[in-house]
């Protein structure tokens, strides 16, 4: 059930997370990967406030489904989780950074460590506290950003003295083009990163994200790390979403006015009407995340009807085409659909030409929002 609030009331635009649908969408992933009989374990990649819809609500509840493993972006992004999920397993990507060992240490968060220098920091770190520290080794296989070089990783294998006081808790590399099972670069990262846990046994291994999950159980390892695929984005482009829907986002009709043919609608006038026009003014904007580049292209659902946004997006407001619209479904008061089940953030995302991560990350704080399903 949805969390009575009666700040709702006065809400211009509600963001509501079906909690009950990302821990489905956990238990078909890693029932997927466990189906081939291996014991393999799925995390959940939290980075950016839970792909900007909350991320310590998502946490306690899979906690509560069982995943163990969380992965965050930023150490700040850490410390908040940590707060949520006490007992919890949680690695910062970005790795460590310098002066930031003794937090690390103090919140009990596992470093990503990028690079050689990274390696004896933390290193140090364990030499200083007096106890081993996790570690998790994230080498580049083929994206050309974070990770150990070819020729790092070629001297931790042949010095394992370098991680001499440290707990090898994972081996991790980031896969380029998962997303597009036919790339060549796929096989060619797994067998980089086949190599590469060959040569560090005893270490636990994660290579499949969201999409690489879909790549087969070659990928899977030891543990999968998916992110989107968890809030309801399609890891298969192409093919149906195997996903359950996650988020919703409605927004409040402010005003409805009638204007004559040829009449400027918004900003610089970006569109003029073809014919006597009825225009609904609708509650987000830029600063809610609802993107510019939505101006003229984007569309709203209004009482099961698809309207087009007109004019220019502007920084709390959108204008929309409502003339073909029943009158009596679009009223002041009444809710427009912009993101839901009848219009995905996948299917925005291509009507803003850009990605549904952008579309879900966007998401400002000025939405009320309210969390269905068990929030433990």
């Amino acid at each position: 059930m949805m969390s009575p609030n009666p700040d709702a009331r006065l809400a211009s635009a509600i963001l509501t997370v079906d909690l009950d649908a990302i821990a489905a969408n956990w238990r078909y992933l890693r029932d997927l990967a466990r189906a081939s009989g291996r014991p393999v374990d799925c995390g959940a990649v939290l980075k950016a406030d839970g792909y900007g819809l909350g991320a310590p609500p998502i946490a306690r509840r899979l906690f509560a489904e069982g995943c163990r493993h969380f992965f965050v972006a930023h150490p700040d992004e850490g410390a908040a989780l940590r707060v949520a999920v006490p007992e919890a397993w949680i690695c910062v990507l970005n790795g460590l950074p310098p002066g930031g060992d003794s937090d690390f240490v103090e919140l009990g968060l596992v470093p990503a460590l990028n690079d050689l220098a990274q390696v004896s920091a933390w290193r140090s770190s364990a030499q200083r506290f007096a106890r081993p520290l996790d570690a998790v080794i994230h080498i580049d296989t083929g994206m050309n950003r974070l990770g150990l070089t070819a020729e790092e990783a070629t001297l931790l294998v042949n010095d394992r003295m370098r991680l001499r006081g440290l707990r090898l808790a994972l081996l991790m590399s980031h896969l380029v083009s998962s997303e597009k099972p036919a790339d060549p670069v796929n096989r060619e990262q797994l067998e980089r990163f086949r190599t590469f846990v060959s040569r560090m046994p005893g270490a636990p291994a994660s290579l499949a994200n969201s999409s690489g999950v879909f790549l087969g159980t070659d990928f899977h390892f030891d543990l999968m790390r998916p992110g989107a695929a968890l809030y309801g984005i399609n890891p298969t482009p192409g093919a149906a979403n195997p996903m359950r829907h996650v988020a919703t986002l409605q927004a409040r009709i402010l005003q409805v006015r009638q204007i004559d043919a040829m009449t400027g609608v918004g900003y610089n006038h970006d569109w003029r009407s073809a014919r006597p026009s009825r225009i609904a003014v609708v509650a987000v904007g830029y600063a809610d995340g609802y993107l510019r580049s939505l101006g003229n292209r984007g569309e709203v659902v209004i009482g099961n009807h698809m309207a087009r946004v007109v004019g220019r997006v502007s920084m709390d407001l959108i204008t929309v085409d409502v003339t073909d619209l029943p009158p009596s479904s679009v009223q002041p008061g009444t809710f427009a659909e912009v993101i839901g089940p009848s219009q995905t953030a996948d299917q925005v995302a291509e009507k803003a030409r850009t990605n549904s991560y952008e579309i879900l990350t966007s998401l400002g704080r000025r939405y009320h929002r309210a969390y269905a399903g068990v929030t433990p």
